[in-house]
């Protein structure tokens, strides 16, 4: 409760402070938009997949800097968020899964912009905790929706879908990407330009389910997705593995049972490709208004994907787990500062956007943040030895989702360790240089012990928030512990036979529905209605 007041208190002296400091002519400062997609891996890109057609995001890379090794602190649509906008980690803002409501007292990074004399909006999605489609302090425009918005018009369940526009519901018109788009050079259009703007453009897209814009819907029609080879029910992609892995690929997040359906995978990741192309028209419709407007050489593009996303690697799918794949998204950034062409290799992470956004802004950081600007890194000659290569990943467990248990890992540029919490299972310790695709756990291997140990340690420490607190209260792991079973004994005890189904079932999407009379009823009647047809 302490560094909520605190928080508060600093923020009102900061913003008295900066409003006179900026006083000063403001013309100079460069505008910043900051992009956000949903779900991109980090090689859902043209320059790392040839199979893909995104002109606009290779041409940031091309005329910026391609952050090659970012990541996410949690994989989950409103941790990530809540990171990106407060500069900490989910044990400190404690928006912790999809439904936690913001702290009161929180305060998101634009605010600071905004103090500035940065003109502010926020478009696209939102999606954090109870605060649903409501502005929120610090942008000056405001376009959202609730949840996870709809693609188009008319949602799956025949119903209108809403924009909130300034706190007013409006109907949304047509496909949600160019729409957003639309909303953001009105906008645009309506600035002053001679004063500095700051637009959080922040997509539906590429967010399941995949629903393309109209023209993109037979694209790359006669090619083929290459799947993954650690995709395969085999004793040598399990090895070394944890048994929540494989139990896992029966399930909601796994390939045998995708979504509790018998979607095909490789055709659901190339609606995934086709459904980012509208996002990247839309990089070139901005783009092109900087151009218009003669703004392009003040203005900074970034680009940045809030989590990744799984398709077959390991039997899974979707993401919230600690394999590359799911915690590692592409970032990219182009215009002053940033260099035209150059690969950084160092790692950051969306902790890292709000404390670097704001020295682009040449704004002081705030007390707030747990994260580092890495603007020094896109520089034609950053002090590259003073960069520490290293976050903590932390997933909480959710009780709509519990095929995956909490998570924490620690990740340096060489090695990955993760612990699980709560759960019967074993740590595991990669080292990314010679197994990028977290193939050979060496959580075992003696001459790791010493790394294994220094890891665990620092696990710990990053772990605490910033009142050095555990968010789930535990201990120190120090030993594999007590955790040897008897080899002549009983297998491991199957799942419920309440859970187990075969996939005809009515109810199989309905079980993160709140339980009531009323749902049991219907899913009753549901069933004997296709017992009936049957």
């Amino acid at each position: 409760m302490k560094n909520i007041y605190f928080s508060i208190i600093s923020f009102l002296l900061y913003s008295a402070f900066t409003v006179i400091l900026f006083a000063q002519d403001l013309s100079k400062r460069p505008n910043i938009i900051y992009i956000l997609t949903d779900d991109q891996r980090y090689d859902e890109l043209g320059i790392l997949n040839p199979l893909l057609d995104t002109p606009n995001m290779d041409a940031i890379a091309e005329n910026g800097v391609h952050f090659k090794n970012a990541f996410v602190t949690t994989a989950l649509c409103s941790p990530s968020r809540a990171t990106i906008l407060t500069g900490q980690y989910a044990n400190t803002h404690r928006v912790v899964d999809n439904n936690a409501p913001i702290r009161e007292g929180t305060i998101f990074f634009p605010s600071y912009l905004q103090n500035a004399g940065y003109k502010t909006a926020f478009i696209g999605k939102w999606h954090m905790g109870a605060e649903g489609d409501q502005p929120q302090p610090g942008f000056d425009k405001w376009i959202s929706f609730e949840g996870q918005g709809n693609y188009y018009p008319i949602n799956e369940n025949g119903t209108q879908s809403k924009l909130n526009v300034d706190g007013k519901h409006v109907n949304q018109k047509g496909y949600i990407t160019d729409e957003l788009t639309d909303y953001a050079i009105d906008w645009l259009d309506d600035l002053d330009t001679s004063e500095p703007f700051f637009l959080y453009f922040s997509h539906k897209a590429v967010h399941a389910d995949f629903e393309p814009a109209k023209r993109h819907a037979n694209q790359y029609d006669g090619k083929q997705v290459k799947l993954p080879d650690n995709m395969a029910n085999t004793e040598e992609n399990y090895k070394g593995k944890p048994r929540w892995v494989k139990d896992q690929r029966s399930s909601w997040h796994g390939v045998d049972f995708p979504y509790h359906s018998t979607l095909d995978v490789g055709k659901y990741k190339m609606q995934y490709h086709r459904t980012l192309s509208a996002v990247d028209d839309s990089i070139g419709r901005l783009m092109a208004w900087l151009e218009e407007k003669n703004l392009t050489e003040n203005t900074i593009i970034m680009l940045m994907g809030d989590n990744g996303f799984m398709f077959g690697e390991h039997g899974l799918i979707d993401k919230r787990n600690a394999y590359e794949e799911s915690m590692r998204v592409p970032l990219l950034a182009m215009g002053p500062g940033f260099e035209k062409g150059k690969t950084v290799y160092q790692v950051v992470a969306n902790l890292d956007i709000a404390p670097t956004i704001l020295e682009i802004a040449d704004v002081e950081k705030p007390d707030q943040f747990q994260g580092r600007s890495f603007k020094k890194l896109a520089d034609n000659n950053p002090d590259d030895d003073q960069w520490n290569n290293e976050f903590v990943y932390e997933y909480f467990w959710e009780y709509n989702f519990p095929q995956t248990p909490t998570t924490f890992a620690v990740r340096t540029d060489r090695y990955k360790l993760i612990q699980y919490h709560g759960v019967w299972d074993r740590e595991e310790l990669y080292d990314i240089i010679n197994d990028p695709t977290e193939m050979n756990n060496l959580a075992n291997d003696p001459d790791l012990l010493d790394v294994k140990i220094a890891l665990r340690k620092r696990l710990y420490e990053l772990t605490s928030n910033q009142d050095g607190e555990h968010v789930v209260p535990y201990t120190e792991r120090k030993s594999i512990g007590s955790s040897y079973r008897d080899s002549n004994s009983i297998k491991a005890a199957d799942f419920p036979e309440e859970w187990l189904r075969n996939g005809t079932e009515v109810d199989l999407n309905q079980g993160h529905i709140p339980d009531s009379p009323e749902k049991f009823e219907r899913l009753k009647r549901l069933q004997q209605e296709a017992d009936q047809q049957n």
